[in-house]
């Protein structure tokens, strides 16, 4: 059901691409949701468990007060899920079997702004208890654990190594996904209700464990996982490499006058550029260059092409891994799939500069879904010419700093959150790599264990 404002203007700005629907349609879409007999949406699907068929029948009588009671029962943040999440609760919708699904993603969007809107969002400072708990990292998994941690009437700081909170919702969304404005407005209301944020401060260098465990009863650990994957091939030295995370940061940084200008290395207007990586980082790079305006996009995926409707072995209610066009692909890009890079190669005359991907084609091996293994394409090698090559390619576990470098890449806690004594590990940090609601989750379950210690 979403919708996208026409290409021709949305690639001239940084605005937001998605059209809110009409309530005339939303109101047949919650009708659909009230014919389903047992909903496994949000048991199934949301990993926090809202209640959506609720949710969906108190906006449908009008009453969008009590919808919007409903869905901040279960959810903090609803203004960033109803946004940037993928919609796990849709992949277990019950109309999903035989038509699409609920669009159950535009109806919270419509209930929290309807919120916001009316001045139904407000701060709610707790009562204060002889208690204080410091957050490291203020990404979705920090801010929904110093907000737990803050409602249970801990006083919370949280610190936060780059400029402005909001860790991967500030610094890895483009802002046609998710404006900033939003996540300032949510940051204005935590403040309200207590909470601080020391921002520029790298946790163990410019403040030492020791002294956030004097100053501190609860150390919560939200770092996420940002040791990125990279690609040891020849020419990875090459200028005109980078990481995504980092070219996409850079751009947030521009949108929102953190810097005056983007830098050289990281602008694609003119440039031919290829994205290697097929996930949604990678599909933010597609959108992002287009906005820059790069003269031509390719996106490289390993993986093979996903098939286009549910296979035998992926059934309902399970999320459906299906083949998905995002609204930066339809912007234009090239896209394949089945691709190992080879080799980064300089551009004729330019030795230390990119000027072409080197790749092939592969053949898949999978056993009931499960990919065993690929080998190469006889006779499909190929080159592609390129002027800068991102990497999204994914994270690989916590990245090393004075924190958490006595953690090890892959840290264990127990199943509550539990790293030690007073000290927690939530999110990203802990699962590896995963989407922002499950972050959340995390973070809210974590924050209650530490409350329910002390």
């Amino acid at each position: 059901m979403s919708r996208y404002r026409p290409i021709e203007e949305r690639i001239r700005d940084w605005r937001p691409v998605e059209l809110r629907p009409s309530l005339a349609e939303l109101a047949r879409e919650m009708e659909r949701c009230q014919e389903c007999g047992i909903p496994f949406c949000h048991s199934l699907g949301c990993p926090l468990g809202n209640v959506v068929p609720e949710i969906n029948a108190a906006a449908l009588a009008g009453h969008w007060d009590l919808a919007l009671a409903k869905l901040l029962a279960t959810n903090p943040f609803p203004e960033f899920t109803a946004r940037v999440c993928p919609a796990l609760c849709e992949g277990a919708c019950v109309q999903g079997l035989q038509e699409s699904p609920v669009p159950d993603r535009l109806i919270e969007y419509e209930v929290i702004e309807r919120g916001f809107a009316a001045g139904l969002v407000r701060p709610r400072p707790p009562r204060r208890r002889n208690l204080s708990a410091a957050v490291i990292g203020s990404g979705p998994a920090g801010l929904a654990a110093a907000w737990r941690l803050n409602q249970g009437g801990a006083s919370v700081t949280v610190y936060e190594r780059d400029d402005r909170p909001g860790g991967f919702l500030r610094y890895g969304i483009p802002d046609f996904k998710l404006e900033k404005e939003v996540v300032d407005r949510r940051i204005s209301l935590l403040e309200a209700e207590g909470l601080s944020f020391e921002c520029g401060v790298t946790a163990g260098a410019d403040i030492s464990e020791r002294l956030l465990r004097r100053r501190h009863q609860i150390l919560v650990l939200a770092v996420g996982a940002r040791q990125k994957r990279d690609l040891s091939l020849p020419g990875r030295d090459l200028a005109g490499i980078h990481f995504a995370t980092d070219y996409l940061a850079a751009q947030n940084r521009v949108v929102s006058g953190e810097l005056a200008a983007l830098p050289l290395e990281l602008d694609a207007r003119g440039r031919r550029v290829v994205v290697l990586g097929g996930g949604d980082t990678g599909s933010d790079c597609v959108g992002t260059a287009r906005r820059q305006g790069a003269a031509s996009v390719s996106q490289f995926e390993i993986l093979p092409r996903p098939p286009s409707a549910r296979a035998e072995y992926n059934p309902w209610p399970q999320w459906p891994r299906v083949w998905r066009s995002s609204s930066s692909h339809e912007e234009g890009c090239e896209r394949r799939w089945s691709v190992d890079t080879l080799e980064f190669r300089p551009a004729a005359g330019r030795p230390g500069t990119l000027g072409f991907v080197r790749g092939r084609e592969v053949r898949w091996t999978e056993d009931g879904g499960r990919l065993t293994g690929f080998e190469p394409e006889p006779g499909s090698e190929f080159e592609a010419e390129a002027d800068l090559a991102l990497l999204a390619l994914g994270f690989t576990g916590l990245e090393s700093d004075p924190l958490t470098a006595t953690l090890g890449a892959s840290p264990r806690r127990d199943p509550a959150g539990r790293l030690g004594p007073g000290l927690y590990l939530a999110g990203d940090a802990a699962s590896g790599p995963s989407l922002v609601v499950r972050a959340l989750d995390d973070g809210l379950k974590t924050a209650l264990t530490a409350l329910r210690d002390f």
